[in-house]
């Protein structure tokens, strides 16, 4: 019995980027505005709709080519490569990232930040409801 991962497993891909980026599903599902175990279903699903990739793309900071090209190796190439100058050079300059890595950083922290303001926003509803609940009896 083969327990090869098949490759274009969508799923999988929006798993290995959350986990690289060091996200929770729990953090996912709030981005999205859904619960964490709608994260685990469509990360278990080997398609997911279009449009649906979309919203994941945005919550993760990916784009949507990102997702559907991802693969393991080419994250390890990428940083096996990372400080060799060669790379920037010849066969492999096609697949040289065009991003900067300490731009995606900031943006990443940027939503993390609004991520986390968004979470105190919601605690802060649930007090003040709380509160009226409490005064209207």
């Amino acid at each position: 019995m083969s327990t090869v991962t098949k490759p274009n497993h969508i799923g999988r891909k929006i798993s290995r980027i959350r986990e690289l980026k060091d996200m929770k599903q729990e953090a996912l599902a709030q981005a999205m505005g859904t619960n964490q175990q709608a994260i685990s279903i469509m990360e278990n699903s080997e398609t997911i709709e279009e449009e649906k990739l979309k919203e994941v793309a945005k919550a993760l900071g990916v784009t949507v080519e990102a997702i559907k090209n991802f693969s393991e190796e080419g994250v390890f190439n990428y940083f096996n490569n990372f400080n060799d100058n060669s790379f920037t050079h010849g066969a492999f300059n096609a697949n040289h990232c065009t991003f900067s890595p300490l731009d995606k950083l900031i943006e990443s922290h940027e939503q993390q930040i609004k991520l986390y303001e968004r979470l105190v926003q919601a605690e802060k509803d649930k007090v003040e409801y709380l509160e009226k609940l409490l005064k209207a009896k």
